[in-house]
């Protein structure tokens, strides 16, 4: 399968099978276009308006030379080694999310979380549920030694003491268990001081702060409950705290909503305060919300992608760049095989823990009874649930078979399939179409680093 595309400048063929990427000149990539479906006696017949026959004869014997070398027009030869995959995987649990609070001090208009209730009750961890939710972690993580523990809710620091807890029993168990966790704590920053940001800075191998970006836009979706805005409060927090970490090991974390589709403002916004690991996410909601991202929206995104892809490219070149978060692609390694077809794994690898031990595939079906999974005195109850996320992959999903993506975004979010279609294994098709643009900006801008590299090397 090949894609190709036109960006910035480039002409990008990607060959998806392989992973190979090819930055081409025009007639090469005019070339590809016909190459699958035509003899170069026909090609030089469709292209004799534009290129010298000797010219498309060059480009063709090139083309040929890369597909016998296995970087162009390649089969694809995962789908059997998948299937075979999930059928005799030893699953064991690496992750768990621990709704540490199921309550929060802002009103935030896009919460999933409905402001930390989860279609629930409102409520804070016991540190018993917590210690039976690392036990259960340390029981089901087979051989493996590097396990993540993520505090969310609602607002983590409303319940600061039990995370302090829990850190510190982890710890020990580390010891006892030969395992070693990594601890990341999510916040709003409201309650953020400088006691939990050392504790953070000594304990948490990642911090996400969460703000939408300017002011007025950040103010409007994530207000305190009496209305008024958020932003003034925890920005000098949230720029303490990158400072901190040496602007490393964190990122602020927002999210663009039919509001202000010219969300690269709120990316560019947030560099300027100095923050160098960001990411501004597409809102997922229904469509009857009023600030739903609606398909009428995707052209004036994706120029916004693209005008973010080119201004990343600027500041680098200037020595003041940025991490973005949709934008970091490895083209050489990435993930295993494994990763790359069936993502994240929620509801095998990854479970979501409740205030009251309750686990689900992850945060975003809590509350949803039909994917109540178990709990941590119990362990998983519901195998089925579990068979049903192992067996998801981009395979067992019809749309992304086809998709140039596919390798990239394995197949996408399960709770967005579920929410949109029913089914883990639907697509949710606008954050489909974000997605594919990103990837494409993403390798891009790979391009015109490895352009600037090379044009300094020449210097």
């Amino acid at each position: 399968m090949i894609h190709q595309y036109k960006n910035n400048g480039y002409n990008i063929v990607l060959d998806v099978n392989s992973g190979s990427v090819h930055v081409t000149d025009d007639i090469v990539y005019d070339v590809i276009e016909l190459y699958e479906d035509h003899s170069l006696n026909e090609i030089t017949e469709k292209l004799s308006g534009r290129y010298d026959a000797a010219e498309i004869k060059e480009a063709f014997e090139e083309i040929a030379e890369l597909e016998n070398s296995g970087q162009l027009f390649t089969k694809d030869t995962y789908e059997e080694y998948i299937s075979e995959f999930a059928e005799n995987r030893q699953t064991v649990v690496k992750a768990l999310c621990l709704h540490i609070a199921h309550d929060c001090n802002l009103a935030c208009r896009y919460c999933f979380a409905e402001e930390g209730e989860y279609h629930g009750r409102r409520e804070l961890m016991s540190f018993e549920v917590g210690k039976a939710a690392l036990d259960f972690l340390i029981q089901n993580s087979g051989s493996r030694r590097n396990l993540e523990v993520d505090f969310f809710g609602g607002e983590p620091l409303m319940n600061f003491d039990v995370v302090k807890e829990l850190v510190k029993y982890g710890r020990e168990q580390e010891k006892i268990h030969d395992k070693k966790f990594r601890f990341t704590l999510t916040t709003n920053g409201v309650l953020l001081n400088d006691e939990i940001l050392e504790f953070a800075n000594s304990e948490m191998g990642n911090l996400v702060l969460s703000i939408d970006g300017r002011k007025e836009v950040n103010d409007r979706m994530r207000p305190f409950r009496g209305g008024q805005g958020s932003y003034d409060l925890i920005v000098p927090k949230f720029q303490k705290a990158a400072e901190s970490r040496n602007q490393n090991n964190y990122y602020v974390r927002g999210t663009f909503t039919h509001n202000n589709t010219d969300f690269c403002e709120d990316v560019m916004h947030l560099a300027d305060l100095g923050f160098k690991q960001i990411s501004v996410e597409p809102v997922v909601a229904l469509p009857e919300e009023e600030y739903a991202i609606k398909e009428s929206d995707l052209d004036k995104l994706f120029q916004q992608y693209d005008m973010l892809a080119k201004e990343i490219i600027r500041r680098n070149k200037q020595g003041n760049s940025f991490n973005f978060f949709h934008f970091m692609i490895d083209l050489e390694g990435g993930p295993c095989v494994a990763k790359r077809l069936s993502g994240c794994g929620s509801g095998t690898e990854y479970l979501a823990v409740t205030p009251w031990g309750d686990f689900y595939p992850c945060h975003q079906f809590v509350g949803n009874e039909k994917f109540l999974m178990g709990n941590v005195w119990e362990g998983i109850k519901r195998e089925d649930i579990r068979k049903d996320f192992l067996k998801c992959n981009v395979y067992s999903k019809e749309k992304c078979r086809d998709c140039f993506a596919k390798f990239y975004c394995s197949g996408g979010c399960a709770a967005n399939s579920y929410n949109f279609t029913g089914n883990v294994n639907g697509a949710y098709d606008i954050g489909c179409e974000l997605q594919k643009k990103r990837i494409e900006c993403a390798i891009m801008i790979k391009a015109a680093m490895a352009d600037t590299e090379a044009a300094e090397h020449s210097a």
